[in-house]
């Protein structure tokens, strides 16, 4: 359940709570027998992306909904992108709210977060923070069995022109990812110090499965990843 949504929907919270909330834990979205979307009407009678708290609510508010997904934000777009749609429904128990799909991605861009490069342009940084990071994960990214490989990138937004750091980390787990969250608090609290002249320092967790595409693009960037160390096997002689 995403308990930050539920109550930024409940208590009528402001844009900024709620879309934190989204971005950062997701949303349930409902599907036919088929798999595909349930969309609902919006309130002009266009169609709306319904996105619920949690499967509870889903089943409770939309009982003709076959069941329902767990989608994080890129997967909130990419249904966006494939379908037309622009806008969301969000329901919980005690309150609703419309997000309009390009507010979604202005935060997005706001806090860092992106696809492998639909908006942005990646490329490989020297910054003395970036290679600060890459050395840090090289000695630290074992602690954290979940995580594969982590990116560290200059990242340049298409449309504002600016600059900042990014890592990308694809991670063996369910998206919102703690074991990304823990790694980054352990960067930031032991192994890297961000200066008031270093850039911005963004992330993003993809999931090896369910973002198998971005991943794809993110391994032809010529970037320069770090690695997890692979398990060490042993062989007996016969």
């Amino acid at each position: 359940m995403n308990s930050a949504l539920a109550t930024a929907l409940d208590a009528q919270s402001g844009d900024s709570e709620l879309l934190a909330a989204l971005v950062d834990h997701g949303v349930f979205v409902p599907v036919q027998a088929s798999g595909s979307v349930l969309f609902a009407k919006d309130a002009d009678g266009g169609p709306a992306i319904p996105g619920f708290v949690s499967e509870a609510c889903c089943a409770e508010k939309l009982p003709q909904a076959a069941g329902a997904v767990h989608c994080d934000v890129l997967r909130l777009l990419d249904i966006a992108k494939q379908t037309g749609v622009e806008m969301l429904s969000l329901h919980s128990f005690g309150g609703w709210a419309r997000v309009p799909v390009p507010l979604l991605r202005r935060t997005m861009r706001e806090r860092g977060r992106d696809a492998a490069g639909e908006w942005l342009k990646l490329r490989p940084s020297t910054h003395a923070l970036a290679i600060a990071l890459r050395q840090a994960l090289v000695r630290r990214i074992a602690e954290f069995p979940a995580i594969r490989t982590v990116w560290v990138s200059n990242a340049r937004w298409h449309d504002t022109g600016m600059e900042h750091l990014m890592l990308h980390i694809a991670v063996d787990e369910p998206i919102p990812s703690p074991s990304v969250k823990r790694l980054m608090d352990v960067l930031l609290a032991e192994e890297v110090v961000i200066g008031e002249e270093d850039p911005q320092l963004g992330t993003i967790a993809l999931n090896t499965r369910t973002h198998a595409g971005h991943l794809a693009e993110l391994e032809g960037m010529g970037l320069d990843p770090v690695r997890a160390p692979r398990p060490k096997r042993w062989w007996r002689r016969s």
